[in-house]
Parts: C-alpha cells; structure tokens; sequence
C-alpha cells in the first residue's frame, strides 16, 4: 500500500500481494512497465491481440505474453479508432488476471439460509455435478410448465451474446433474458433517437472540432471512446473551447475554457437557455435547419411564430419547439433554477452557434440517467442540430456498421412448452402504462432492468424460481441496493458464472468460475471511436488459470450436452446444427471447439476472402487472429443530409412525430390518452409540449429540511465498470481521479458545506438518504459545488475479495456503495435507471 507513484511507473515487477495465494505450478505476473518503449521488453515473448472491456469503449489492444504470463498490455497499433492507445482500464486487467481472490473451480451452497450475513458455506465440485445441477433444476421447471419461471440476467456481454443470453431462454421457453443495459445507459440513447431514429451511442469528430458541450460527463476518464477523447484531448484545448457543465469539477472540467458548475438535475435548464439564445440572435445552421422566407428572423424573447413563415430544410417543427418551450426561457430563467450565471450561458451559447458545424453537444448519462432525463437528453442532441453539426465535419456522428454475423433463427428448436412459455410477461414488466420502455423504434424492446427486483419481490406477474447471472453484479450496482439483496434471498436456485466472488455470489447455490474476457477466451467485439467502426478479435492469449469456461459458448454447449442427455435436446441440436467452422466445413464436438467455431461463425464477414469488405481487407481467419482488429471505411459526412432520416417525417424532428406515434400507440394498447401515460411517467409535460425538448423540473428523494445536501456521483477512470475494485493498483492510485484519495472511499464537499456542518477532512461520517445510510471519510474540496456531495461509485464492495474490503470474512465494505442511499426511480420512456440529477437527499453525521 505504500508504493509511491513514481516508484510505481519504473517497476519492472508487481508487488507480492498481486500474486499471494497462487500455486506454484501456475504463472505468476512477473513484469509491468508503463513506457512503450519496444527496447524494455525482453524479445523472448510475443504481442497478441485481444480486446479490453473495461469500459464500453472496446479497444483492441495487444497482449505481451512471456512463457505463458500475461505481462503487459498496449493498444492495438492496427486500430484506427483508439490510434493504438488505451487508457488505466486495460493494465489493471492484468492485476485482475492473476488475482488471487478469483474463483477457481465450481463450488455448491452448503448452507440453505442466503442473507448478507450468511455464510454460503460454498465447498468445491466438478463440472460434470455442477452443470447437472443446473439442468436437474431446469427439467423440472420444464415438467411443470413453469419455463417462464425461470431468467437469464446478463451483464457485460461479447458479439457472442446470442448464443446464450438468446438462445437458452428462447429454447428453453422463458421470456425472461434481462440485459444490464438499463442501469447502464439507454435514456443517453433516447434523445438521438426521438430526434433522427438512431439508437446507439455516437460517435465524435474531435480531430476537427472547434468547440465541445460536455453534459455532466468526463470522457478522458468514462462515458465512450477514452482512449481517443485522451489522445486527442489537448488537440481539441489547442484548436477549440470546452465548456463542461457538471456539478463537479472533473478532470475535463479543471481543462476547460468554461466550468457550469450546475444544480444536479437542471441541465434541462441550460438547454433551453442556450437554445434560446442561439434562435432570438439568429445564429443557427441555416444549411440544416433552414430560415425564415422573408430573411427577417422573428424569435422574439416571449413572441410566438407563425410557422408559416420559416421553411425547414433538414428538420421538422423547429417554430413548434419555440413556440411551446424556448420563447421564454432565457439565460436570466435558467440562472435562477441552475446554479449557472447567465452572462456564462450567454457566453457559451455564442461561442458554441460561431464554432458551427464543428461544434459538439456531448450527451452522456450524466444529464440523461434522471427521473426526467428523457427531455434532456432529447434536447442536449437538438443542440447539435441547431448547429448543423449532426453528421458534419467536427459534429457528432454515427458510425459505419460492422457486419458480424447474426445468429441463426431459433424459431424451428421452439416445441410447444417453449412457445406457451415464451408468451408470458416479462419479469421487468415492460410495457405496462409506466414503462413504455421503447428501443430502436419498438415499444417494450427495452428493458426495465432495475425494476426486476421488485417483479421478483412482489411476485408480479409471477414468481422467479430460478436463474442464471453471467458478467453481472445486480446486487452492488442497481440503485436500491438493498431491494436486490431480498430479491435474491426470494429466488430458490440461483447460479452465478463470474471470475470474482461478487455481492451477487453470496445468493448463489452453483457457482460457476468464469474465464477472463480479455486473456482466456475466443470472441469478438464491435465498437466505434475516432470516426472509425471496428471489429475486434479476443483470443486466450494464455491458457486459463484456473478451471474456469466461456460463459456465453462453452456453459451454454454443456448445458444444451446436459440437456440432451436428459430427453431435451433441442439447445443442442441448434448448436450442432447451425454452427459449423467456416473455414474447415466442421462442427464442434465439445465446449472448447464450441467457443473458436462460434467466434469465426460471428466474424466470417470481416476474415473471410468471399466476403465483399467496406474495410480492411483481411483475407483469412489467422490474418484477422494476427492483425486483432477490422476497421471499417471512415464514417462519411452528411449522410443522412441526403437520405433523409429514419424519423417519421424523415427530417431531424425538433418536434418528434416519432416520439408522438409511440406514445400514441402505447396509450391506446392500454385505452388511455397519452396525457395519462405521461403522468404514469412521472413526467410533467402534457399536449403538444410532450413531443418537443423541454424543462422538467428535477425529483428528488428527501425534505430539504432533513436532507440538507444534494447527493451525486461520477466515474473513476481506474474502474472497469465496477470490477477493478480487489486490485491493488486501484486502491494505491485512486487519487488520479480529481478530489479521491488512495485507499480510502471519500465524499467531497466544498468547505463552505464542511464549515456548516461542523466537519473537515478526515472525519468518518454517516451518510443517510431516504433509501439507506453508507460509512465514508469526508474531504474538503473546491471542486464540489456548495450545497452538494460528490462521490465516486465503485468503492463499498462487501464481497469481493480481500483488497475491495476491509475485510472479507466479515464482510465490511472499504467505504460505501452509492447504491445503497440512491433510491430505485427510472427515466420511464427508456426504462434507464435514474442514477444522476441528485435523485437523493442526504444528510451527513459525524461518527
């Protein structure tokens, strides 16, 4: 715990803490050096190329591998998206590798009581006792005609996804697969969507910006693309102005040219200021949106417009959105309920339209995952068109599509117990009135994730009796925390495939260990940054540590194998059937073989010579091995400026014919007028003004009276989405991240605050919400805007291992998970989890 930092960059070998407890006949990380300099590694060893899934970046990176030891990792100098750099996420991955606290081999519950308390009492078991565990308790659901009773909840995932998150439940005859992504960041997805009908995450031309909106969001440290937004970054300070509006003072925000050190939850107010400004002075993309016939601009602070008198060009109901919200939302409003002076919203409203088009409006989850974020994030992506930025050079672009290979149809393995099981609703609850829950153009193709909890609690629609977990850890990372930890306690067999022993581990009857993503698995990835779609290779660069499989191919082939052997063959025959090696013609015949046949079946189109290629022009399956990664043609400009947009008027919509036809169509499958499915939503809107970007004032949990401090949270640019937490290099560098310290889990509160409430750095406080109460050390700090706490999420883990606690037997967290004191809301239209806005209330107590 003592190493210094510089002391860290020159070491050549790890600490004996990242190896203690691994046997002596398995490899052991025996070098690490952050310089890539070619002459310090020893020419004994070999690069090969793998993928990194700290984040939701992707990158292709290149492994060192030295007598079967995994030494050092670099970026893939063959990707044109992250320019062959890669961010802290990949080098901790190697600590996770070698981490002791791994699990080894498949272990049984032992004891029947599951409770936070409650030792699992796991003991040790093959593979052949544990898969025909899992598939005993899954006959027997199938016997009873209960299929529907049982869930597949998925994490992180690869391009191999399908072949179990979809196929087991769909065969099997559940409706019940329950992806993360709702907890991750789908209302970030929303505003693009109701706006020009794409639903992804985007991309950004930084090369040629010259001016960036960074919306509670720090992209050198999370959100998308890091490693291009960290290379790039002092380009973009050199050639542009960077305005970031946060409550926080982030590594970005300390950069900027303009710091908005805004309320939580009313950065809604902004967008409409700054809208406003950019319509009353004229100072909008007349290329994209279009003017006014006679050349008189008629946005007047508090007039309404004929919309007769403005022809669009790109975009649809530019004059409605002025007229039902922006005419009177001036800077001078949105200063009194933000926070933000209105000479600086002024300011940047200006300087963003004179940057136009290389003008950026960075949408991320920080102003969209809230109660109300649907609006803010629709409106925070409008910005961009009032700019003519969407799709122009240095704007906010798509993406070239990556054409990995779909799985094939399931529909003819389905028998008659899988098809009435498959009819049941889903355990989220999607599409009832308050969860539209709509992604890429379909109501209830989203998923309420976060809100299974309460489906398994209350036993609505029906109740769970088993499931599956992979990559996942519900119980440490969906807000109200403790609704999780019942839940679990509630499902009678639970199994849980993960390569540490998480939270969600201690509800578990099986366990099953799971191989490291970036080291000891076949895969492969799709991602974009740089203005460059990728595909991406991951390979067993080693040979696993431990007795551990691929969770979404080798699990899924025993189990279809288990299966079989019990008179259910249908899993298994899909398998057989429908995946062969496109190279040698041949059919797996075990898990191992399962793994590589499905990786070069997913990827055939990026490798194969008869494949036509908008990309690189690899010609074979060991090419694409070698080489790691296929980058597709440049993202062209203006694409859709000619094609018109997949929206429902074809045009960019300020006003949302998209959004209204879903809506509409959702109110009447429940007989109800869209006003109604608003309130439903929690939503204020009501009419017309429901379909255009507009201020919502922000929930929040707690009297201000007992909850005098507004509570929000940010990423760490060392956590790899919650699991880097039991390394310590994590723990020893925590301090990169503005305001944190090592080894400690700190709430930041300006010393304003700290004077108020009688407390200063150092002190051990209670920090108590509606929902629950956490135990951290306070800071005093400048960068936190008065009247809130700032905290970082991924410290609080109780379960583990021995760096992420205090103490692991015991099960004391090191600091508090936020998601304990944040309680369980939603962005409704999405289905997200509202996680940011300052949701919660809290108050602080000295211990």
């Amino acid at each position: 715990m003592g190493i210094s930092r510089r002391g860290f960059i020159k070491a050549s070998a790890v600490t004996g803490a990242t190896v203690a407890g691994l046997s002596a006949n398995k490899p052991m990380l025996t070098a690490f050096s952050e310089t890539d300099k070619k002459e310090q590694i020893a020419e004994s060893g070999k690069w090969l190329a793998s993928t990194c899934q700290g984040c939701t970046t992707w990158c292709p990176v290149q492994v060192y591998v030295e007598n079967g030891r995994a030494i050092k990792v670099r970026g893939n100098p063959n990707s044109k998206g992250n320019h062959g750099k890669i961010c802290p996420r990949p080098h901790l991955a190697i600590q996770q590798l070698y981490d002791p606290d791994r699990v080894k081999v498949p272990m049984k519950r032992t004891n029947p009581k599951k409770g936070r308390n409650e030792d699992p009492k796991f003991v040790p078991i093959s593979w052949e006792e544990a898969i025909d565990a899992v598939t005993d308790k899954m006959m027997e659901l199938r016997k009873s005609h209960e299929t529907h009773k049982f869930a597949l909840f998925r994490g992180r995932y690869t391009g191999a996804a399908d072949i179990f998150y979809k196929a087991l439940p769909t065969i099997f005859g559940s409706p019940n697969n329950i992806s993360h992504s709702a907890i991750c960041a789908e209302a970030e997805k929303l505003g693009p969507y109701v706006t020009e009908a794409f639903w992804d995450y985007r991309d950004y031309d930084l090369e040629h910006t010259r001016y960036v909106i960074m919306w509670s969001t720090d992209p050198v440290s999370s959100n998308r693309q890091v490693p291009h937004a960290i290379s790039m970054f002092g380009k973009v300070l050199d050639q542009a102005k960077v305005a970031v509006i946060d409550p926080r003072l982030s590594a970005t925000a300390s950069k900027a040219d303009e710091w908005l050190p805004v309320i939580p939850g009313q950065d809604g107010a902004l967008v409409s200021a700054i809208a406003h400004v950019i319509l009353k002075e004229g100072i909008w993309n007349r290329e994209f949106v279009g003017d006014f016939k006679d050349g008189e601009n008629l946005f007047a602070k508090g007039s309404a417009v004929d919309e007769a008198a403005f022809e669009e060009n790109k975009t649809y109901g530019i004059v409605k959105w002025w007229n039902l919200e922006l005419k009177d939302r001036t800077p001078e409003w949105a200063a009194e309920i933000s926070g933000v002076p209105a000479e600086q919203i002024y300011r940047v409203a200006r300087d963003f339209a004179e940057a136009a088009p290389r003008a950026i409006s960075w949408l991320a989850p920080g102003s969209a995952m809230q109660i109300r974020g649907g609006y803010t994030s629709m409106g925070a992506h409008a910005l961009n068109a009032l700019v003519g930025s969407i799709e122009n050079i240095g704007g906010t672009n798509r993406g070239e599509k990556v054409p990995l290979e779909s799985i094939p149809e399931l529909d003819s393995y389905l028998d008659e117990i899988a098809k009435k099981g498959k009819k049941h609703e889903k355990i989220d609850q999607r599409g009832r009135i308050q969860f539209p829950a709509f992604a890429k153009g379909e109501l209830h193709k989203g998923v309420v994730t976060n809100n299974v909890a309460d489906g398994i609690l209350n036993e609505d629609p029906y109740d769970i009796k088993m499931a599956i977990g992979y990559w996942n850890n519900f119980v440490f990372s969906c807000t109200g925390a403790q609704r999780w930890e019942k839940a679990m306690e509630k499902i009678p067999f639970y199994v849980h495939i993960t390569v540490n022993p998480a939270e969600m581990t201690q509800y578990a009857d099986i366990v099953l260990p799971a191989c490291h993503q970036l080291f000891e698995r076949w895969g492969v990835i799709k991602s974009k940054q740089n203005m460059n779609a990728y595909g991406s290779i991951q390979q067993p660069v080693i040979e696993p540590l431990w007795d551990c499989k691929v969770d979404e191919t080798e699990i899924g082939w025993l189990i279809a194998e288990s299966f079989a052997k019990k008179g259910f063959s249908n899993l298994y025959d899909y398998y057989r059937n429908e995946f062969t090696d496109p190279e040698t013609g041949k059919k797996a015949t075990n898990e191992k073989e399962f793994n590589l046949v499905a990786t070069k079946f997913l990827s055939k189109k990026l490798w194969d010579p008869s494949e036509e290629k908008k990309g690189d022009q690899i010609s074979s399956w060991q090419e694409f091995v070698d080489v790691g990664v296929w980058n597709a043609k440049r993202t062209p400009y203006k694409k859709h400026w000619e094609e018109g947009f997949e929206t429902a008027s074809t045009k960019f919509e300020f006003y949302s014919e998209t959004l209204k036809g879903l809506l509409d169509e959702h109110a009447k499958g429940h007989n109800t007028s869209i006003d109604k499915v608003m309130e439903a939503m929690k939503y204020e809107a009501r009419g017309d003004l429901a379909f255009v970007p507009h201020y919502e004032e922000p929930i929040r949990y707690g009297d201000e009276k007992e909850f005098p401090l507004i509570f929000t949270e940010h990423r760490s640019r060392l956590n790899r989405e919650g699991r880097s937490a039991n390394t310590t290099w994590y723990q020893e560098f925590k301090d990169a991240d503005p305001g944190d310290e090592k080894w400690d889990d700190v709430i930041k509160i300006n010393p304003i605050d700290c004077k108020k409430y009688g407390v200063k750095s150092g002190d051990r406080v209670k920090v108590t919400s509606v929902q629950g109460s956490i135990e951290v050390t306070v800071k005093e700090w400048e960068g936190t805007r008065p009247g809130v706490a700032v905290k970082c999420y991924g410290q609080g883990h109780w379960a583990y291992g021995r760096i992420a606690t205090m103490d692991y037997q015991k099960k004391i967290a090191r600091g508090g998970n936020n998601n304990e004191i944040l309680p369980s809301d939603y962005e409704h239209l999405s289905g997200s989890t509202a996680r940011h806005g300052g949701i919660a209330r809290i108050k602080i107590e000295k211990i």
